[in-house]
């Protein structure tokens, strides 16, 4: 309003200009003034002229306009999912599984919406999430563990992805290799090799329940490490189904476990995050991954 005023030197020509009335043009350069606590226009004749003080304001009238309007056309891309950003924590074999073809699809419908991508393992990812270091986290827990308090994603928004089974994995020469099933305790006497510190605990508690404690040669977070080691006939592992699809297990078999273990996989993210829509979007996504 103020730049209209300067620029047709009346309230009543700037009113017809903005669509307003003159007492409206008015009444908000009264409240203008005593925003800024100076006047900012004298009347000259019949004229409305610009102190300094409305000179000075009227010369940043352009740029500050300018940023509200860039900022309305930056919201409204986002609000669109013409632009926008997510950063997304997963663990590995997520990462390797679910995540490529959720991201594809996100960018083949939203090619604006920029993903970034960084690995951690739960409970880690879920901290990072709380912390506002990431807005959508992949994340697992097992069923019943001791571990995984019920309640731990009570204060989140939680979309359920996949139940992942339990598989044993084996050298492809073992006893057992070619087995339809093996039960845990079946694997007593065996070295072992084991994962991220979240899986470790879950495979000392089931051996546990079966009534032995594993005797871990090796522990790496790393699958394809896992299968190496493995295939090397340096041991036997429990992996994820999921996992055991992100690598090529040479020298190395899969055999079912019974009784079945599973981890529930879930995408994590916080309640108001939930509503942007990129946000929204890549949870989509990654459920009809995940369905797939």
């Amino acid at each position: 309003m103020l730049r209209a005023v300067a620029a047709t030197g009346s309230f009543s020509a700037a009113g017809r200009d903005l669509g307003c009335t003159q007492p409206a043009v008015s009444q908000q350069m009264k409240a203008l003034e005593a925003s800024v606590g100076t006047p900012l226009l004298i009347r000259s004749g019949r004229e409305m002229r610009l102190t300094q003080a409305g000179e000075a304001l009227v010369r940043h009238a352009a740029g500050i306009l300018a940023g509200l309007t860039a900022a309305e056309e930056e919201v409204a891309a986002i609000a669109g999912l013409r632009a926008g950003r997510v950063r997304l924590v997963s663990f590995p074999s997520g990462s390797s599984t679910l995540v490529p073809t959720a991201l594809a699809a996100l960018r083949a419908a939203h090619p604006g919406t920029r993903v970034s991508l960084e690995e951690a393992e739960p409970p880690k990812s879920v901290e990072l999430l709380r912390e506002g270091d990431c807005d959508v986290a992949l994340a697992f827990r097992y069923e019943g563990a001791a571990g995984c308090p019920e309640g731990e994603w009570d204060d989140l928004v939680v979309r359920p992805l996949l139940t992942d089974r339990l598989v044993g994995l084996v050298p492809a020469r073992h006893r057992l290799a070619r087995a339809e099933s093996v039960a845990i305790g079946d694997l007593a006497a065996e070295p072992w090799i084991a994962g991220c510190p979240r899986c470790r605990g879950q495979l000392v508690e089931v051996c546990e329940s079966a009534g032995f404690t594993p005797r871990i040669d090796f522990a790496t977070d790393d699958y394809p490490a896992v299968v190496g080691l493995v295939g090397a006939g340096l041991g036997v592992a429990v992996l994820p189904q999921l996992a055991v699809e992100s690598v090529r297990p040479r020298g190395a078999r899969t055999v079912v476990l019974e009784p079945a273990v599973r981890r529930e996989i879930v995408a994590l993210t916080l309640p108001d995050l939930a509503q942007v829509p990129a946000v929204a979007a890549t949870l989509e996504q990654l459920t009809r991954a995940a369905a797939r």
